[in-house]
């Protein structure tokens, strides 16, 4: 009954479920400049193609990084047009959120699928480098589909697949792409997908492998801010200043706004595979395997690491912390955070410094007083929420999932609203503290706030589930 009744519907909009012909079908294209044969068959389309994906990839992780983060406890959404509903995890399969998320990554995957079937072979001048490109992408598909998805389909109207599945395509296609071109980032991406589905020593090789080709690789997606697209979460940010309130956590206030103005033609880049990663997962695995020195080690690397990436003096005074209400969240450096100083920076009194690839407040002294315990844990998993900010890690480290379009469930025939992929995955102790997540208690002009919860210490208490923590 469902299929008849959307029927009519169908033939006014195309679904994301459909065959994905208009990503990559030249049939209907009168123009001839646009035809299949202008692109299939001639010199350098390949790496032109590969530079439509790298436009794709900034247009996914427009739709990922906002979900994602406002459902994180990394900020809370007081006053904007971005979706209303992440911040209490209202994850519903009616909102278009959903739908435009799923659309543009399973549209990232045909277009990699295509440059590898068509594109790339009919091009003369095509390179081992530029087909392993296309296998990463294809990869990085995979990958978010496992990281925001309990399941989806891997194929146009196709059976949803499970995350883990998902997560084991992708590292089927990085292994292809190492094989090519090994690469770092490569690598991790391996990496990332063997940590959350919680192989260590898989997830150990490949980080270990991602450092010995560079020790401070970074990969970033770019943003075109005169031709689009620009970068959405930057815009949440900063560029639409008190337009908009959306608030960090105080503890994460030195950290915002990540993303800032760079200059009219370019917005600021998203820092997506980056070494800190590598040593992130290796300082994690050394914790599981009670090697509390090597973790110790770990971290020093992180730190030296981060010590040197870029660092930006931005004039963020019109950012006034008000919450609507004047005054209402810490906005002063004299401010103590959970019992913590230095969190909170004063945006009145001048630039204010902000690392635009990573920062934490993790110290050495931190590190030294390390133990092997609970409390170890917890710091890393503090560490891994500030250098992963506005990256979109936040939201996966917390085993929320988001669920498949209604779009999807009335036009595929494979799937059904109750089916696996259609209700929201929500930890139960997560779900118990949604209304927390980005709560605090302040008041106004004093010099003491606090977090209701700490989410990193809720995390590590559930590391037995199954749903974080993937190394214990």
């Amino acid at each position: 009954m469902k299929k008849l009744i959307i029927f009519s519907l169908s033939i006014l909009a195309i679904s994301c479920t459909g065959d994905f012909g208009e990503v990559v079908d030249f049939k209907e294209i009168e123009n001839p400049n646009l035809s299949e044969a202008s692109v299939v068959g001639q010199p350098n389309s390949a790496s032109i193609w590969l530079s439509g994906l790298e436009r794709q990839l900034a247009i996914v992780f427009n739709e990922t990084l906002v979900l994602s983060e406002l459902g994180s406890d990394n900020y809370v959404n007081t006053q904007t047009f971005f979706n209303q509903f992440m911040d209490e995890l209202e994850i519903k399969i009616t909102d278009p959120d959903m739908r435009d998320t799923q659309r543009q990554i399973q549209r990232l995957r045909e277009l990699a699928v295509f440059g590898l079937d068509k594109v790339g072979p009919g091009d003369p001048n095509y390179d081992a480098a530029t087909e392993a490109e296309f296998n990463y992408f294809e990869g990085l598909s995979y990958l978010f589909s496992a990281m925001y998805f309990s399941a989806l389909p891997a194929e146009p109207t196709g059976v949803p697949i499970t995350a883990n599945q998902h997560y084991q395509n992708a590292i089927a296609s990085f292994d292809t792409a190492i094989a090519l071109n090994p690469q770092p980032e490569y690598h991790l991406a391996k990496a990332r997908a063997h940590y959350y589905l919680g192989n260590k020593n898989q997830a150990v090789a490949a980080a270990t492998n991602a450092l010995t080709l560079s020790a401070n690789f970074d990969r970033f997606v770019l943003f075109d801010a005169a031709n689009g697209p620009s970068n959405t979460f930057e815009s949440a940010l900063y560029q639409r200043a008190t337009f908009d309130d959306l608030q960090p956590l105080p503890t994460l206030d030195f950290l915002d706004p990540k993303y800032s103005f760079l200059n009219t033609s370019q917005d600021a880049p998203v820092h997506y595979l980056k070494a800190e990663e590598a040593h992130l997962i290796l300082a994690e695995a050394n914790l599981a395997d009670n090697n509390i020195e090597a973790a110790k080690d770990n971290l020093i690397k992180l730190l030296d690491l981060i010590g040197t990436r870029e660092v930006r003096t931005i004039d963020d005074s019109i950012e006034q912390r008000t919450e609507v209400v004047e005054g209402s969240r810490p906005d002063s450096t004299i401010v103590v955070v959970n019992g913590r100083e230095g969190l909170v920076l004063n945006r009145q009194s001048g630039p204010i410094d902000i690392p635009s690839v990573s920062g934490t407040s993790l110290t050495a002294n931190d590190v030294a007083a390390m133990q092997d315990d609970d409390a170890g844990l917890v710091l890393l998993y503090r560490t891994r929420q500030e250098v992963f900010i506005a990256e979109g890690l936040r939201f996966v480290d917390m085993g929320v999932k988001l669920v498949i379009d209604e779009n999807e469930i009335l036009l595929n025939e494979n799937i059904n609203e109750g089916d696996s992929g259609t209700i929201a995955v929500i930890p139960p102790f997560i779900a118990s503290v949604t209304g927390d997540l980005d709560a605090i208690v302040y008041v106004p002009g004093s010099e003491v706030a606090t977090t209701v919860i700490d989410l990193n210490e809720i995390l590590v208490a559930n590391k037995s589930s199954n749903f974080v923590v993937p190394f214990e």
